[in-house]
């Protein structure tokens, strides 16, 4: 249970803030009314709202490096957040007769506390502020809330002495057990302590009792709420509404918990894969410096120079020459040849041969399997650059097949090394004893891994250094581990033909990343939830009257829109066009734009009615009616002016756009197939505005078009402008 539950540290900080930012959003309602206002409970908000904050920021913490400066400011915010819940108290224990102290008294506490941090860290700061103020203001509160219930009539007392027990228990959970510390009783009482005893964290604890806080108060305003409507109806629906949001809560949480956990667990999949593909590339990079070195010193070997050189023909000066460019070629930084005693009879390095003389390398391991007729590999680590290398080795044989000596090749990985410092992930190439021989973390260069039994030992070889081992046991395959001081996975792969390994490290934090990803996902939801029911109850007079007003107003809407709409058809009736007929032309006056009408009607519609019925006719109309609005513009007004007569405002068009869009709309109609009816046309008439128009002299002249084109032979548009001369007719057809 408690590796379970650390592992879901993160979502139970979220947890634990979330409910003090709950807490703090009651006590704002609450704080609303004349009464609370007195008693100042928005103090007891802003500490919630800041404590919730504070618990975030340790949530942030665990995705983001925690420097200094982000854990002082954490400390900062949880000490602001205890200040006001110690000045609620403060102020209730003056108003039932306790002398006590002003607000000066918080300066020697916040100095002490910032004294406290510069000298001996964060964590005693933090333990310091958690006895000073978060346990005295939480007993405190706890205090004056069990006297207060004595004589608040207005407020359940069962209610607030829960609240009481509630802050009381807090005191105790955050006041007392408290970060672990160096000094008494932080050493003995605190958070891991707790942690060992119960297997729960105490995180997960305090958020319990600020979650009980919350439920507490907000049981107690709902109450008052239900009291100041007295109305039967709204207290059932306040209460059946509070149960639901609370289990609407519980939902919530509960989703996001397994949502959280799902993303975590992509993640770990996804990090798992990550983390074998660059290990094998790692691998690979190292099998390929290797792979060269030991082709090169292959092919050394068969060099007949130099094997002339072991049997005593005079071509030394061939085989130097072979064998600088082999080792020039594999990007070796050595390359000798020894002969079957171990002696070097070439280097390539003839300065430092001529210099020191020819060692013996008779006990090499290199040289003992390449004599025994193997290849030679070996990893090591310089003696004096401290450097990882390389050493392959490959007989020389006679034509006989007897071995007369031994090339070798060695190459350094310092090239490899530099080319490696930019990877993202931190990986180590270790000796078979842990200790680090390459790492793009240069800091870590000949440490042990984990701990081992050969320390002194390994001290003396390789200048281990003395710090502590970076893991608690050696990695045989793969773990989600704590790796120098933070939790990671940590991937370890054999180098083949060696006791080598390679190691790799993928920190936590990214899985933090993905699982505050489902955080945010259950912040959201939860927030929404709680916005509903708190919008709901906000101002519950106000909130009757405004859905009074509200339905008065649908009302009036549904009554406006059946006064301006055509029932048969959906558009716009009569009265709605002369409204907006006078606002186009007083806008089309003011600002000198352009205007037109198109007036239509359906040509002998009468004959349809007596061929098909009235209800064909309807039929006819409302599809007419779609056609027409699909040919139109959204700032168009299309209207029903009477019987099979309709109208087209159009705002900003001329007279002779006009016609041409009349014109579109009665090829559109002509071209339509009518059910029962089969086809009909339309004659058009139109007309624009000139300056000095009314409605009713714009009106006149599309009439007097209208007339004009069913006298011409209908199916046709005729222009009536204010010039007769200027009148175009056209023709449909």
């Amino acid at each position: 249970m408690s590796l379970f539950l650390t592992a879901q540290l993160d979502f139970i900080f979220f947890f634990y803030g979330l409910a003090f930012i709950l807490l703090g959003a009651v006590c704002f309602s609450v704080a609303r009314g004349a009464e609370a206002r007195t008693s100042r409970i928005d103090l007891l908000g802003w500490f919630g709202v800041l404590h919730g904050g504070s618990e975030w920021l340790d949530l942030s913490a665990l995705v983001i490096d925690d420097a200094p400066g982000f854990q002082a400011l954490r400390t900062a915010v949880m000490t602001v957040s205890y200040l006001f819940l110690l000045e609620f108290a403060r102020l209730a224990a003056i108003r039932l007769g306790a002398k006590l102290p002003g607000r000066w008294v918080y300066i020697p506490l916040l100095l002490t506390i910032a004294v406290i941090g510069v000298v001996d860290g964060q964590v005693s700061a933090n333990i310091a502020a958690r006895y000073a103020i978060g346990f005295v203001g939480a007993i405190g509160t706890c205090a004056v809330l069990v006297i207060r219930a004595r004589t608040v009539e207005i407020i359940s007392r069962r209610l607030v002495l829960c609240a009481a027990l509630c802050f009381g228990f807090y005191g105790v959970a955050a006041g007392l057990i408290v970060p672990a510390g160096e000094f008494w009783p932080a050493s003995t009482l605190n958070q891991n302590w707790f942690m060992k005893l119960t297997g729960v964290p105490i995180q997960l604890v305090r958020g319990l009792l600020a979650v009980a806080l919350a439920v507490t108060l907000w049981s107690a305003w709902g109450r008052l709420l239900a009291i100041t409507v007295d109305s039967k109806f709204y207290t059932a629906y306040l209460r059946r509404h509070f149960l639901t949001t609370l289990a609407a809560l519980a939902v919530v949480f509960v989703g996001g918990w397994a949502l959280t956990d799902f993303l975590g667990g992509i993640y770990k999949d996804n990090i798992q894969a990550e983390a074998q593909g660059d290990l094998n590339l790692l691998v690979a990079r190292l099998s390929g410096e290797t792979a060269t070195v030991e082709a090169m010193v292959k092919a050394l070997s068969g060099s007949h120079a130099v094997l002339s050189l072991l049997t005593g023909d005079s071509r030394a000066p061939r085989a130097q020459t072979v064998l600088v460019r082999n080792v020039d070629a594999s990007g070796a930084t050595l390359g000798q040849i020894l002969d079957a005693s171990g002696s070097v009879v070439a280097s390539s390095d003839d300065r430092e041969l001529k210099l020191l003389g020819a060692p013996n390398a008779a006990t090499a391991s290199y040289f003992q399997l390449a004599m025994a007729g193997g290849e030679g590999r070996q990893f090591v680590q310089d003696a004096e650059s401290g450097l990882a290398g390389y050493v392959a080795s490959y007989p020389i044989r006679r034509e006989d097949g007897v071995v007369v000596g031994v090339a070798m090749l060695k190459k350094s990985f310092d090239k490899l090394s530099a080319s490696l410092q930019t990877f993202d992930r931190p990986f180590f190439f270790i000796n078979s004893d842990g200790v680090v021989m390459l790492s793009n973390r240069p800091d870590t260069l000949d440490r042990s891994l984990w701990p081992v039994r050969t320390r002194v030992t390994l001290a003396e070889q390789f200048g281990a250094s003395g710090g502590p081992p970076m893991l608690a046991s050696e990695i045989t395959t793969a773990a989600w581990t704590t790796f120098d001081g933070r939790r990671g996975y940590v991937l370890r792969g054999a180098i083949p033909q060696s006791d080598w390994s390679m190691l790799i490290v993928s920190p936590l934090a990214g899985m933090f990343a993905s699982r505050f990803l489902g955080i945010v996902i259950t912040l959201q939801l939860a927030l929404s939830t709680l916005f509903h029911f708190l919008g709901k109850q906000h101002g519950v007079r106000e909130s009757l009257q405004m859905q009074r007003r509200a339905d008065l107003q649908v009302l009036a809407d549904n009554l406006e829109v059946k006064a301006t709409t055509d029932p048969l058809t959906g558009l716009f009736n009569r009265a709605k066009f002369d409204l907006v007929l006078r606002h186009e032309l007083i806008r089309a006056e003011r600002y000198g734009t352009q205007l037109a009408l198109i007036v239509y009607d359906i040509d002998h519609f009468k004959e349809v009615n007596d061929a098909h019925g009235h209800q064909a006719g309807d039929r006819v109309l409302v599809q007419l009616s779609e056609i027409v609005s699909c040919e139109i513009r959204q700032t168009d007004l299309l209207v029903r002016w009477g019987g099979e007569e309709f109208v087209v405002v159009l705002p900003a068009t001329d007279g002779m756009t006009a016609c041409l869009v009349a014109d579109k709309l009665g090829r559109a109609i002509a071209q339509a197939t009518f059910d029962l009816v089969g086809t009909i046309t339309c004659s058009f008439g139109v007309s624009d505005f000139v300056i000095g128009d009314s409605v009713d002299t714009l009106l006149a002249r599309t009439d007097n078009a209208l007339y004009r084109a069913k006298m011409n032979g209908r199916n046709r548009v005729e222009f009536a402008p204010a010039s007769p001369n200027l009148a175009p007719t056209l023709e449909l057809r």
